[in-house]
């Protein structure tokens, strides 16, 4: 099957020459880019991209899909981190499946609408029957490329811990969940819909041994391993206290580094943890909006970028950002990075950059992130027409000047998002689950 996109403005290929091809077409073959210039034909459909931008689709590579029920909680609106998780651990407990699978339609829907194709998601809680599952099974239905993390937690409110003692597993469940579901789910091919990693929640949520298991687990079975380090200076004094050592030196002891892992935030990461992360080739999640929400801090990221760390953008969960907007996102890192260093500080072409290819880097996925043949045919439609970007001089510039919606979005090379408006879901049926959800969890 063919797809042609017809007569594009601009073209950002994201590709390792950096092309950069006007009033050109993208042709889409099988679900993948079959070829990139001008004067392309086909004997498929053929879509008018007249007055539009393309870009690679964007790729999310932190997010807490389940949060998205809990968006503006009162108690937690002005909470720092760990007085906002526990403000929230007793209402996530009277979750189920349902909300589950609903709450991830909702954020899955939300990237879609914003450009993104791929997306991680941490589920490190499964209270009352949740299974990793709920959240995959959504995926599919939403039609976005996957990539879940079987998170998880171990030490509760009773051994020192934040999370209520109800919330907690037993270490050797969770291991041998993790073992289920990538045996059931986990697809390593080329072009996959879904991948599945290991993510035991946090430094301060599950043991040492926990975190060094997981490592061995991930690495027999061959997926990646993800975390929270680093994320605030509460953070890093708990790292002190409890372990001695600040989180990257705690994170290379557990073998928590190397090209098969990403840390989400790092936002407290010093010189040195900088160096180890680019030496290892250890990725990480920038989730900008929720490092401001939180009060966080402002990740070292043109650092990072400087030194050779993999970087990409996270929306992180709907209770902490509260919008799950990637190409917001996006303009919010390159902003960031402005307002600490100087305006040149950050591009839009580079923040565009981390979004996409960089996005696809940090999860592992060379046959994403860019438009070139060969690679899947993941694209964002935009269309640069509209009161967004009237008197742009500059398409490329789209995080300075341009929509926050995409017009068309194609997975795999199917149109998820046709006209502004997702093509797999009954959304307005699904928000109305969800806010009937979010009632009943008020009550």
């Amino acid at each position: 099957m063919e797809i042609l996109l017809k007569n594009a403005d601009l073209i950002l290929c994201m590709d390792d020459a950096g092309r950069e091809v006007s009033q050109a077409d993208v042709l889409i073959r099988d679900g993948a880019i079959a070829d990139v210039g001008q004067g392309l034909e086909t004997t498929g459909d053929t879509i008018n991209a007249t007055g539009c931008l393309i870009t690679p689709g964007l790729v999310n590579t932190h997010h807490h899909l389940y949060q998205t029920l809990t968006r503006a909680v009162p108690g937690g609106q002005d909470a720092l981190l760990f007085g906002w998780l526990q403000t929230l651990y007793p209402i996530w407990l009277r979750f189920g499946p349902d909300e589950m699978r609903v709450s991830a339609m909702v954020g899955l829907a939300e990237l879609a609408l914003s450009g993104c194709t791929l997306s991680s998601d941490h589920l490190y809680l499964y209270p009352n029957g949740a299974r990793l599952e709920d959240t995959i099974h959504a995926a599919a239905e939403v039609g976005l490329r996957f990539h879940p993390t079987r998170g998880a937690m171990s030490i509760g409110e009773s051994d020192g811990g934040l999370p209520p003692d109800s919330l907690v597993e037993r270490e050797a469940d969770i291991l041998s969940d993790c073992i289920r579901v990538i045996d059931a789910f986990h697809d390593a091919s080329e072009g996959s819909m879904c991948r599945v990693g290991v993510a035991p929640c946090s430094p301060f949520s599950v043991s040492r041994e926990l975190m060094r298991d997981a490592a061995l687990l991930a690495r027999d079975k061959g997926v990646m391993l993800h975390t929270h380090l680093a994320e605030n200076g509460e953070d890093v004094a708990y790292s002190l206290e409890k372990f001695g050592c600040r989180p990257g030196q705690y994170a290379e002891d557990l073998g928590w580094v190397g090209e098969d892992v990403w840390h989400a935030h790092c936002v407290m990461l010093d010189g040195a943890e900088i160096d180890l992360f680019a030496r290892t080739r250890t990725g990480v999640a920038h989730c900008p909006c929720s490092n401001c929400r939180l009060g966080s801090g402002i990740a070292p990221v043109r650092a990072m970028r400087d030194a050779g760390v993999p970087v990409g953008l996270g929306v992180d969960g709907s209770a902490s950002n509260d919008a799950g907007n990637l190409v917001a996102e996006a303009r919010q890192a390159m902003l960031l990075q402005r307002v600490a260093r100087g305006a040149d500080q950050m591009s839009a072409r580079e923040a565009l950059w981390i979004a996409t290819r960089g996005g696809a880097q940090v999860l592992g996925r060379d046959d994403c992130g860019q438009i070139a043949p060969g690679k899947r045919a993941d694209i964002a439609v935009w269309d640069m027409t509209g009161i967004e970007a009237a008197g742009s001089w500059d398409p490329a510039a789209l995080l300075l000047a341009g929509p926050t919606t995409v017009r068309n979005l194609f997975v795999e090379g199917r149109q998820v998002v046709r006209d502004g408006q997702l093509t797999t879901l009954d959304l307005p049926r699904v928000i109305e689950a969800q806010n009937r959800l979010a009632t009943r969890l008020m009550t």
